[in-house]
């Protein structure tokens, strides 16, 4: 019995010469890894998952509901005092609205028109979609 193989025979080998060159392997490999991991990024972004847990924007409704109710549940509030603290964080997230605006505005008369345009848009980028 000959002590060659088929695959020796038929001119594919396992060796550094045919197509199982062990680098050839780990670059394959690692494509491989690098381009899985691609995909299951984009679809994870696709479907949304990295904002689920990005907190949102702080004058934004569901940020005041989302405190409101963890006000509630973490001090036991009675619904007068709900109601009570509800005024209050109303307030605050109208002097925080002002006080935000002026801001804005105090930046923008600080900067010349091409910064101005890209402070607009650094600003929209940092918008909860």
């Amino acid at each position: 019995m000959n002590s060659t193989s088929l695959l020796d025979r038929a001119g594919t080998s396992w060796g550094p010469g045919g197509w199982w060159n062990p680098k050839v392997a780990c670059a394959f490999a690692l494509a491989l890894v690098f381009l899985c991991g691609a995909a299951s990024g984009a679809l994870l972004m696709d479907f949304g998952v990295h904002n689920r847990h990005r907190q949102p924007a702080l004058d934004a409704p569901a940020a005041k509901a989302l405190y409101l109710e963890h006000m509630q549940r973490e001090l036991n509030l009675t619904p007068e005092q709900s109601e009570q603290i509800q005024s209050v964080l109303d307030d605050f997230w109208q002097y925080y609205h002002v006080v935000l605006s002026s801001s804005k505005e105090r930046v923008e008369q600080l900067l010349n028109d091409d910064q101005r345009q890209k402070f607009e848009k650094m600003l929209q980028q940092q918008q909860p979609k």
